[in-house]
């Protein structure tokens, strides 16, 4: 987990012009408007404990903003584009950051030493939306109090098949939610034959937790559809704690998808309407199938041409796309990108 989320600071962005300009915020988003001077962020991280700088920690400013959010793609977590990392004297700049609102989570090198964060008013937190937000304004660095990192706990657990009680292998558990990659799936942690899996470096504060698997419905800790609705798992610091969930079929979500030319890694993804988080990856072929719970209201992308990503009934992006409300009854959506 510790390198793939250290390459998302580092990682060029090549991805299609269209994501990238979802990703800015709204308000660098008017049509015929220029680009507004980036801002920054600094802090320093220290441990809460003694006080000591704590160097290489690095953060990534996520965005508030739904459309932003979903502005990810194959291999990505949903970190937003902007971070930095302390430097020896836990001194941490973020530079050439687009003007709009963010959530700060930290996340050490050492995670024997120190858990990751989401930055609260007054220390840390495991649930984004308790993060506080910070606000990046043109052409001005904002100085934020100081980071205090935490030690940090463990979470372990057994991801079952909810209707046969069967381990579930190769199941994805995140606790920041992430586009996999068909060919590259070095992200972790996963479940292994048996269905465990095993949660390091995590801050002592209570985390919600996503399980996704192939057949299955994506879920939140509890079995909820939604971050918002996720029965959170306590982590306590230099202690394991157990978390097991069990996947449930979901009903079907699939569709066609029709394209002069297929992309190599084809994928249509789903986003919750309200809070932009991914809810479920299907990989493409002639069409695709999803699982998702329901009662969940998605907006679906399909990143499946070498043209822009398509949302559903042809929408100029996530704010503007169609919800699809989800049922106890089968959901067809298709896509005709010709």
């Amino acid at each position: 987990m510790r390198r793939a989320l250290l390459r998302q600071l580092t990682a060029t962005v090549t991805v299609a012009l269209l994501v990238v300009q979802a990703a800015e915020p709204a308000a660098a988003r008017t049509p015929g408007s220029v680009s507004p001077t980036p801002g920054g962020v600094r802090t320093v991280v220290r441990d809460a404990a003694t006080g000591a700088p704590v160097s290489r920690a690095c953060a990534a400013l996520v965005p508030v903003d739904a459309a932003a959010l979903a502005a990810v793609t194959l291999g990505e977590d949903q970190l937003g584009r902007y971070g930095g990392c302390a430097d020896e004297q836990g001194v941490l700049v973020a530079a050439d950051v687009a003007p709009g609102t963010y959530r700060l989570l930290v996340r050490p090198y050492d995670t024997t030493a120190h858990g990751w964060q989401w930055v609260g008013r007054h220390g840390g937190t495991g649930d984004r939306e308790r993060a506080r937000e910070v606000r990046v304004r043109a052409g001005t660095v904002t100085t934020l109090s100081d980071v205090r990192l935490d030690p940090p706990g463990t979470v372990v657990g057994v991801v079952t098949d909810a209707a046969t009680g069967a381990p579930v292998p190769r199941a994805r558990v995140m606790v920041v939610p992430y586009v996999p990659h068909p060919k590259y799936d070095d992200h972790g942690p996963t479940t292994d034959e048996y269905g465990r899996y095993t949660i390091t470096g995590l801050g002592p504060y209570d985390w919600p937790v996503q399980f996704a698997a192939a057949g299955l419905a994506t879920v939140w800790s509890g079995g909820a559809g939604s971050r918002l609705s996720a029965r959170p798992v306590a982590v306590r610091a230099n202690q394991m704690v157990t978390l097991d969930q069990a996947l449930p079929a979901g009903t079907p979500l699939s569709g066609s998808v029709r394209v002069d030319e297929l992309l190599t890694y084809a994928q249509v993804i789903a986003f919750d309407a309200l809070t932009g988080d991914l809810a479920g990856v299907a990989d493409v072929g002639t069409g695709y199938a999803l699982r998702l719970l329901p009662g969940q209201r998605v907006k679906l992308r399909c990143d499946c041409a070498y043209a822009p990503s398509a949302w559903h009934r042809n929408a100029a992006g996530f704010d503007a796309a169609t919800p699809v409300r989800v049922r106890r009854t089968p959901v067809v959506v298709d896509f005709d990108l010709r």
